[in-house]
C-alpha cells in the first residue's frame, strides 16, 4: 500500500512520523513524508508530493491534524478517496474544528479511553474513533547496569509557572467575569480531586452552579479549557519535583522552563538542557535509575514517556491511570505514586534507589512487557487493522 505522512512544527511528532514510516517501509509499503513547514525541502517537497499522489495513496497518517488542517487537503483526500488515520496526542478539546470537519474516510485515534467517550458523546459525526496506546522506541544500545548509571532521577518535561497560563484565559474572559469564575472553580476542583478528568470536572462544576447547559455549550466551555489543563499539569509537575528536591534527592530535569521552578538554584536540582530532541532524551533515560513521569491528566490513558523509560530498563515512577492500573502492576513492572500523597514520593523513589537488585528485576519485566505490546510495530499493527475493519483497505 501507499501512505502519505507529514512533518510539522512539533519535533516529537516528526520523530513519531519517522518511526511509523520506517515500520511501514519495512513491511514493503511505499511512504512519502511532506514537509508542511518547508515544502521546497528536497525529498519532502510539495512537487515530489504531487508526483507521489499521481498514483493514488491508500491512506494518510497524521498527528494532531497536520495534513488535514485546511479545506485544500481535506478536499484532496476526499477526491482521491484516501483513508485518513488521525492520531491525537492531546485531549480532543484542542481539535474541535477538525472533528467538526474532516475527510470522508476518517478514523480518529485517542490515547485515553475517556477521550474516546468524549468524542462519541459530543461529536457523533466522527463515525470511527478508537483508543490507541502511545508507543515506545526499543533501545538500540546495550543496557547500562543499574548501579553504574549516572543519574538517580531524571524527568524529561517542560515546566511553566502555573499562573503563567492564566493570561491565555483572560484573553477570552475578563478576570472579573462570571465565566472566568467558573473556570477558576474548575481549576480548584481538578487540583483538589486529581482522579477527575477534565470533562468530569466541567460537568460537576456546572451542576454545582445549577447550570444546565446543552452539549453545544459544554463543548464551547471545553474548547477554552487548554489554559486550565496546562495550569493543573504544571502545578503537579512542580509539586512532584519539589517533593523530591526538598527531601534531598538529586533530580535532573530536561526541558524548557525549569529555571522558573521554586526549587531552581537548589544544589540537588540539576537542569541538564532546556531544549533537546526526543531521541536525545533516550540517552538520559538509559543512564538514569529512575525516570519520573507525571501524567498529562489522562485519567484512562497512556504516555510515551512511560514506554520509552521501560524500554531503557529504567524504573518508571509515575502517577497512575485506569489504563495503567489494568496493564501494569505496582512493584512488579512499574512504580506508582499518588498525586494526593506527594509526601510519600521521596520514600518510594528512595526504595528503588536503595534496592538495586529488585529494581533491576522490575525493569527487566517492564521492558519485556512493553517490547511485546507497546512499540511502533504494535502501533502500525493497530493502524492497519483499523483501516481494514473500518473501510476494507489492506
Amino acid at each position: 500500500m501507499r501512505f502519505v505522512l507529514f512533518y510539522e512544527s512539533t519535533e516529537s511528532f516528526n520523530y513519531f512520523t519517522d518511526e511509523i514510516a520506517r515500520e511501514l517501509t519495512a513491511r514493503g509499503h511505499e511512504t512519502f513524508t511532506l514537509d508542511l513547514l518547508d515544502p521546497a525541502r528536497p525529498e519532502h517537497s510539495m512537487e515530489e508530493f504531487m508526483t507521489f499522489c499521481e498514483k493514488k495513496p491508500d491512506a494518510i497518517v497524521c498527528f494532531n491534524r497536520a495534513g488535514i488542517h485546511n479545506d485544500t487537503f481535506i478536499n484532496l483526500w476526499d477526491t482521491l478517496d484516501v483513508c485518513t488515520l488521525h492520531i491525537l496526542m492531546d485531549h480532543p478539546l484542542r481539535l474541535h474544528p477538525t472533528m467538526e470537519h474532516h475527510p470522508r474516510r476518517y478514523i480518529q485515534f485517542c490515547p485515553d479511553e475517556e477521550h474516546v467517550a468524549y468524542v462519541k458523546r459530543y461529536f457523533p459525526n466522527v463515525e470511527h474513533v478508537e483508543f490507541l496506546a502511545h508507543a515506545g522506541t526499543p533501545d538500540d544500545q546495550p543496557p547500562i547496569p543499574y548501579t553504574d548509571r549516572r543519574y538517580d532521577i531524571v524527568f524529561s518535561a517542560t515546566y511553566y509557572t502555573p499562573e503563567s497560563m492564566l493570561p491565555q484565559l483572560e484573553a477570552f474572559f475578563p478576570a472579573d467575569s462570571p465565566m472566568y469564575g467558573i473556570y477558576m472553580q474548575i481549576d480548584r476542583d481538578l487540583t483538589d480531586h486529581t482522579e477527575k478528568s477534565l470533562i468530569r470536572s466541567v460537568l460537576d462544576v456546572l451542576e454545582a452552579n445549577h447550570m444546565s447547559l446543552s452539549d453545544g455549550a459544554v463543548k464551547t466551555i471545553m474548547r477554552n479549557m487548554t489554559p486550565i489543563d496546562w495550569k493543573v499539569r504544571m502545578h503537579y509537575r512542580g509539586k512532584a519535583v519539589e517533593a523530591l528536591v526538598n527531601a534531598g534527592l538529586p533530580v535532573h530535569v530536561l526541558g524548557r522552563g525549569w529555571e522558573n521552578h521554586p526549587c531552581a538554584g537548589a544544589p540537588n536540582l540539576h537542569i541538564l538542557s532546556d531544549r533537546i530532541g526526543l531521541a536525545e532524551t533516550f540517552d538520559y533515560m538509559r543512564d538514569a535509575r529512575i525516570n519520573l513521569n507525571v501524567m498529562p491528566w489522562f485519567k484512562e490513558g497512556t504516555h510515551d514517556r512511560i514506554f520509552n523509560t521501560m524500554l531503557r530498563r529504567s524504573v518508571c515512577l509515575t502517577d497512575s491511570s485506569a489504563w495503567i492500573d489494568s496493564h501494569y502492576t505496582d512493584g512488579e513492572d512499574i512504580a506508582l505514586y499518588d498525586l494526593n500523597a506527594l509526601d510519600r514520593l521521596p520514600e518510594i523513589a528512595s526504595y528503588w534507589l536503595e534496592h538495586p537488585a529488585e529494581a533491576q528485576a522490575l525493569t527487566d519485566r517492564a521492558c519485556a512487557k512493553t517490547a511485546a505490546n507497546y512499540t511502533w510495530t504494535n502501533c502500525v499493527d493497530s493502524l492497519l487493522e483499523s483501516m481494514k475493519r473500518c473501510y476494507g483497505v489492506g
